[in-house]
């Protein structure tokens, strides 16, 4: 692979758990798994999945994941990186948010949020010593690569905390967080700061929710991270010459993506290169 300090990983994180229906946000496996491909046809090397229950909530549904990701290798050119969320309902067991990992051998990476906290302003956002230890050594058993999501500063220390038990493989992936109610605001001191207090050797990318979303992929890309976009995370793409908002689609924020990576002068990575990148392999 050529300069791998050249290339950027560019995920799509389609649907979500917490948008409300009412946006152009794929549900069914169907419409999640046709997004995936036409995402990873304008450029993404990794789709972050999560389901939804028929009645539009977000479900640890594993048969839904199973589906999805079977209908997204029916298209035999696509190699898109299969990532899937391991915190995708309102009040899921531990169990539930890590069946479909024990299940479906064609995960690659998985979600792995290190922390709890007050997702403001009604919900705990779960996340137990407990449970870190278990998902991070199912992780390890299934070759899964951990995307370790950044929502405050502490979670760096209880990542570190992990990777000094061998509970979670090193050099590791961060994912920061970035505009959630109850975490670090989608600032650029806020991004510096988490770049700088990562362990040296490690990969990462980021996200600004919302309003955050360019700020933040920008600032990304100055500072040598890797970005995702999507639905999940922003359903606005600008405002047109009246001012109305212009709502977004999947394969619009990753085209933006893709057209900022090579105007800043950087390559954006295909699956085979973040697959190197990352340190997956592939299943």
């Amino acid at each position: 692979m050529s300069n791998s300090k050249q290339k950027v990983i560019i995920t799509a994180a389609l649907t979500g758990a917490v948008t409300p229906r009412g946006y152009q946000i794929p549900e069914t496996p169907e419409q999640i798994a046709e997004d995936a491909y036409a995402c990873w046809k304008a450029g993404a090397a990794v789709v972050h999945l999560h389901m939804r229950d028929d009645n539009g909530f977000g479900a640890m549904d594993a048969k839904k994941f199973k589906k999805t990701i079977e209908l997204i290798r029916a298209h035999e050119d696509c190699d898109v990186i299969i990532n899937c969320t391991s915190s995708g309902a309102a009040h899921p067991t531990d169990e539930e948010r890590m069946q479909h990992f024990k299940e479906i051998d064609e995960i690659e990476m998985g979600s792995y949020d290190a922390g709890t906290f007050n997702w403001m302003p009604n919900v705990v956002f779960m996340n137990s010593p407990q449970f870190l230890e278990q998902l991070g050594q199912l992780y390890i058993d299934r070759g899964i690569k951990p995307e370790i999501e950044i929502f405050d500063s502490g979670m760096l220390g209880i990542t570190e905390f992990y990777v000094k038990k061998g509970k979670l493989p090193s050099p590791c992936h961060y994912q920061f967080v970035l505009g959630v109610p109850g975490g670090m605001p989608a600032t650029v001191e806020n991004l510096l700061y988490l770049k700088n207090h990562i362990p040296e050797g490690s990969t990462w990318s980021a996200f600004g929710v919302g309003a955050g979303h360019l700020p933040i992929m920008f600032a990304t890309l100055a500072l040598g991270g890797n970005i995702r976009v999507g639905l999940e995370d922003n359903v606005v793409y600008g405002k047109d010459a009246e001012g109305n908002k212009i709502m977004a689609t999947n394969v619009m924020l990753v085209e933006r993506a893709v057209k900022a990576v090579k105007l800043y002068g950087k390559q954006v990575a295909t699956p085979a290169e973040a697959r190197e990148i990352l340190g997956i392999r592939e299943k």
